[in-house]
């Protein structure tokens, strides 16, 4: 293919790539227009373009995005979509319909460095990160499987590795997706960005002025449980983490969301949930349980119900949202801590 992707770039990439070929930053709008607007791939159907001009963009680019491998159904209406990318990489996304809802959760990187103990994506290593034409490519590929009239209402950056570790390419992305005029125009409040607590990466999200919503993988409200789950712990400890997210700016009614994976007598007993309550103290949070979704080759269980309710009912009390989130696609290795893909020989 063309060495330059059309997919992935800003509105502004695209009127200086029009100006660098001779043309008015308009014809980049209008191919902004036609890429994200319209979801049109193909160069020559953007009938509104020049033909010559056509031509010469054709010369210096192209529009590619991943190619969908393999679509599984689950019993609960997920799809879970394998990308082969360029290299032979693959990366898992996951479509969750939910009532008017339909949550696209997007990865970034191919594997994951950061080895969190109950997460089978983490087994992986890091094979590389992923570019913004591969991130915002997850979507509108995403988008082709969908009925016509029918739209991804919500991305959720969760799928396979690190978002805040691919810094550049994450934030090229969101500005991609919440551009209301000429990008694919979500708002921001319909984007989280996970992370496991990379306090730069939270500081400078923060400072970009983006609103979209933060997610922390917490999974224990002390260091001597989290660093047991997170290796990251020893390098941001909790104390450290809980001062970035508070000083995370948010909007009138936004929340802060914490993940809580629970581990059966690991992290879900009472005391650790009256400590979770310490700790969140002050902060506009919601509280995510996550019953842990099992793999092979785990160690962990997962709680009895009672012990999980328990554990919410002492968050609740304490006057902390809290909801238990049971994970879509557990059925077919889609659900959260579930993703992985071979590496590439």
């Amino acid at each position: 293919m063309s060495a330059l992707n059309l997919v992935g770039m800003l509105p502004s990439q695209l009127e200086d790539l029009a100006v660098d070929l001779g043309a008015s930053r308009y014809r980049g709008r209008q191919i902004a227009t036609w890429l994200y607007r319209k979801g049109v791939v193909d160069l020559e159907a953007m009938t509104d373009l020049p033909r010559d001009f056509r031509a010469q963009l054709a010369e210096r680019a192209g529009v590619a995005l991943p190619d969908i491998e393999r679509v599984t159904d689950s019993q609960d209406g997920s799809r879970k979509l394998v990308f082969q990318l360029a290299d032979g990489a693959r990366v898992s996304a996951v479509l969750m319909p939910d009532d008017d809802r339909l949550t696209l959760c997007l990865s970034t990187q191919v594997g994951c460095g950061y080895a969190c103990a109950f997460c089978l994506t983490g087994t992986m290593g890091l094979e590389r990160n992923l570019t913004a034409a591969e991130i915002v490519g997850q979507l509108m590929a995403a988008s082709t499987l969908l009925e016509t009239g029918t739209r991804v209402t919500h991305i959720v950056f969760m799928g396979m590795g690190e978002p805040l570790a691919n810094y550049a390419a994450l934030v090229q992305s969101l500005r991609v997706m919440t551009d209301a005029k000429l990008g694919l125009g979500y708002p921001p409040r319909r984007i989280t960005v996970s992370t496991v607590g990379l306090v730069p990466g939270i500081e400078r999200l923060g400072r970009e002025e983006l609103k979209v919503n933060l997610a922390i993988s917490l999974h224990g409200a002390s260091d001597e449980v989290r660093a047991r789950l997170m290796p990251v712990n020893r390098s941001w400890n909790v104390d450290t983490l809980m001062a970035a997210v508070r000083k995370y700016p948010l909007a009138p009614r936004q929340r802060v969301f914490f993940e809580y994976v629970m581990l059966d007598g690991i992290n879900d007993g009472p005391e650790e949930a009256r400590r979770l309550a310490r700790l969140l103290s002050g902060v506009r949070a919601k509280v995510n349980l996550i019953p842990f979704n099992d793999w092979e080759g785990s160690t962990f269980q997962r709680p009895p119900l009672a012990r999980i309710l328990a554990f919410q009912s002492i968050l609740l009390d304490a006057g902390v949202t809290t909801t238990v989130r049971w994970s879509k696609g557990e059925d077919i290795g889609a659900a959260c801590g579930q993703l992985k893909e071979p590496v590439v020989a």
